[in-house]
């Protein structure tokens, strides 16, 4: 589930009943995107509640399942998403079910309280668990034998927890991320404008400083010049002058605030660019690859296919037949 790959993942998500439906938005909206983007099926999902019927959000939508949830042999991950009163869900029948499924499942996370179900399983002993910051010390008070964390999300072998919606969609990118690579998760997080950092107001953030941690306003900077300066992109010295530091300097600012250089962040905004004009224009590629900064066509198309695994030409073909397929259907 976390290694690079293209082939379809599915998902099966397990949802309690007092679930936000923010929360479930933060599980699939970004698989959603992911698969909108690429325009390929990369993520789908499949959502059971504990005995099949739909579930009342606390927005008072019920949320609708494909069946009940049962301990079956599935190798699927399974995300298990709580929000309040978690302890009426976590019935001696559910907790056993957990843990009968367990056994098979490559991957279990828990989503926000989900997270409290599973160490009432004893799935999450001897390993690292975020938790929500107001349960903090309740949790690792009634569960010291789990390593209760204050990140945002923890990954800890074949468990995975969150401290909230907002670092489930976190978890979600870092998902993308691994298995897509760090362009279509720069991609899916331009999509969600969800957390401006301190000094920053929204009219400042662009659409490439969405969703992206920084905690110094010259990364924040640093990649505005990127996203003006997509046909002829700036060489990192320069870029580091506009904005008042070193090369050198800059590049530690980017590792330390967004995990990767300049130069990886700043190709990945070019190519992502690029990929919007294959599939929503009819421009050739050479036009495309003068147009995001690239010396020819052939030097695209390499670096378009290292990215997405497919080449320019490879995207339009498979888009024309979905396109084909949906028009030949009744």
């Amino acid at each position: 589930m976390l290694t690079s790959a293209n082939e379809t993942l599915d998902i099966d998500l397990l949802i309690l009943p007092e679930t936000n439906l923010i929360l479930i938005a933060s599980v699939i909206e970004p698989l959603r995107g992911a698969n909108r983007i690429s325009g390929a099926e990369l993520y789908r999902w499949r959502l059971f509640t504990p005995d099949g019927a739909p579930v009342e959000t606390t927005s008072f939508i019920p949320v609708p399942a494909s069946g009940s949830f049962r301990p079956m042999s599935e190798t699927t991950p399974l995300f298990v998403l709580a929000s309040y009163n978690w302890r009426r869900s976590a019935t001696q029948a559910l907790k056993m079910q957990l843990s009968q499924t367990a056994r098979h499942r490559s991957m279990i996370a828990g989503i926000e309280s989900g997270s409290w179900i599973l160490a009432e399983a004893s799935l999450l002993d001897n390993v690292s668990a975020a938790v929500h910051w107001e349960d903090f010390d309740d949790f690792a008070l009634a569960y010291p034998q789990v390593r209760a964390t204050r990140d945002r999300f923890a990954i800890d072998g074949k468990r995975i927890t969150t401290a909230g919606s907002l670092p489930t969609v976190d978890l979600m990118l870092e998902i993308i991320r691994r298995r897509q690579g760090y362009s279509l998760a720069l991609e899916v997080s331009r999509l969600f404008i969800y957390e401006p950092s301190s000094g920053q107001n929204a009219a400042e953030l662009s659409p490439s400083t969405a969703g992206l941690h920084m905690r110094d306003p010259r990364v924040a900077q640093a990649i505005r010049l990127m996203e003006e300066h997509i046909e002829q992109p700036l060489l990192l010295a320069r870029l580091a002058r506009r904005v008042g530091v070193s090369a050198r300097h800059l590049q530690g600012l980017f590792q330390d605030n967004i995990g990767v250089p300049p130069h990886v962040h700043y190709l990945a905004l070019r190519l992502n660019a690029a990929r919007r004009k294959v599939i929503e224009t009819k421009d050739s590629f050479a036009e495309i690859a003068a147009a995001t900064g690239f010396n020819s066509a052939s030097a695209f198309s390499r670096s378009y296919r290292a990215s997405f695994s497919e080449s320019p030409s490879g995207t339009r073909r498979r888009l024309r037949r979905r396109l084909t397929a949906r028009a030949e259907l009744p």
